[in-house]
């Protein structure tokens, strides 16, 4: 059979027929080109739309849940405290010559009264003599003076001279008792002593300073020989924000406030201290109060000057729900959470109560039951299927009583 193929000149549009023949080949292969490629992408969308794999799936997301709870939660504070002395003296001499002797050893706990120092008494003790003669003298001649002026032997004048003189020598006879005493220097308080600053053997004024080669190295003005510190009992003070101030008073009034003190690192437990002391004054600078706890510091466990933490209850939160902290999220506009339902996460907007930082008191569309996430809200979409996984054997959790 014979097969007659159309003359493909005849078949070209007019406008291409009138090119040269290698032009018109080259623009039947372009459109033979265009062709194939049309057929081809709209193959692949058939392919796509009725016979080729679906799209991959977003993974489900594994989430960390804990249970709300009913419960009163403890309103409290905490804080950083130092510890502060009750009293601190700085010992000096009250009178001048040569530091015979030290009656203590550095860091010694003395009570009020002990004599610590003794600076030379001989020249003291020698004008104290002078002084007690001249008294005698003056005061015989008083006498003498006061019976003969009841005679009208005298002139009251040279009476009253002669009293004058005698309160004149007391007063000198005074002054040398007190300046010989000074030279035995006590304790004035109770407390632990610090290092001796001037050692005995050199030449101190009534400054209390030394002179000679040791003094060269000593600032000038008031140079202590040594500082008694009192340690028991011992102050904690700490700040806390005037917003608490209700608080705190309200607390006072009841006679319930109490301080929890703990030393860094914990090693001697928690000390229940009452706080007998509020300030009279918001600190400007820093928006806070000043609060003062009487510790009896009968082991010498505080030291002036240490550093602790502090915690004050100052309310307390009724009936409240509770969530592990890590379960509430801050939005641009609230605070919420993830709650799950029927293995999805909805977003539950909540109000925080209070915040200890490790639980928070809120409130919002929850019930005691509730499963909250606590972990992998990053990757979490609001009415999407989350996966609920256990916490690894051993995982350390900050409320265990809450992680489901």
């Amino acid at each position: 059979m014979n097969i007659r193929f159309p003359n493909t000149l005849q078949t070209m549009p007019a406008a291409v027929q009138g090119f040269p023949d290698r032009i018109r080949r080259a623009s039947s292969r372009t459109w033979l080109i265009l062709g194939i490629a049309a057929v081809a992408v709209l193959g692949y969308a058939a392919w796509r739309i009725f016979g080729g794999p679906s799209a991959p799936q977003r993974p489900v997301p594994p989430v960390l849940v804990a249970a709300v709870q009913r419960q009163d939660m403890t309103i409290a504070e905490r804080t950083i405290g130092t510890v502060v002395a009750n009293a601190t003296v700085q010992l000096t001499a009250r009178v001048q010559g040569q530091l015979l002797r030290a009656n203590f050893k550095e860091g010694q706990i003395v009570h009020a009264g002990d004599l610590l120092f003794e600076i030379d008494p001989r020249p003291y003790q020698a004008a104290y003599d002078s002084a007690m003669a001249s008294l005698a003298s003056a005061r015989a001649k008083a006498d003498r003076y006061a019976r003969l002026l009841a005679q009208k032997a005298i002139a009251p004048q040279d009476a009253d001279d002669a009293r004058a003189s005698y309160l004149e020598a007391k007063a000198a006879a005074q002054t040398a008792q007190l300046n010989l005493e000074y030279t035995r220097i006590r304790s004035p308080i109770d407390g632990k002593t610090g290092p001796i600053l001037i050692q005995p053997g050199n030449q101190i004024t009534a400054s209390g300073g030394a002179s000679g080669a040791s003094a060269a190295a000593s600032p000038p003005g008031m140079n202590p020989l040594v500082v008694i510190t009192q340690i028991q009992p011992v102050k904690i003070s700490f700040s806390l924000p005037q917003a608490d101030l209700p608080r705190i008073q309200d607390r006072a009034q009841q006679h319930a406030l109490v301080a929890i003190v703990q030393t860094h690192g914990g090693i001697t437990g928690s000390l229940s201290v009452p706080i007998d002391f509020v300030g009279n004054a918001i600190d400007d600078k820093t928006g806070t109060i000043e609060l003062r706890a009487t510790f009896a510091n009968t082991d010498g466990v505080l030291v002036p000057g240490q550093i602790v933490d502090v915690g004050v209850t100052l309310s307390s939160v009724k009936n409240a729900l509770v969530v592990p902290r890590e379960a509430v999220n801050l939005g641009p506009n609230m605070r919420y959470i993830y709650g799950i339902k029927d293995g999805k996460a909805v977003m539950i907007p909540v109000t925080v109560l209070f915040d200890d930082g490790t639980n928070m008191a809120i409130t919002g569309k929850l019930k005691p039951g509730d499963k909250v996430v606590i972990d992998g809200q990053l990757r979490v979409l609001p009415g999407k299927p989350v996966a609920i996984v256990k916490p690894a054997p051993g995982a350390m959790t900050r409320d265990p009583t809450l992680v489901q």
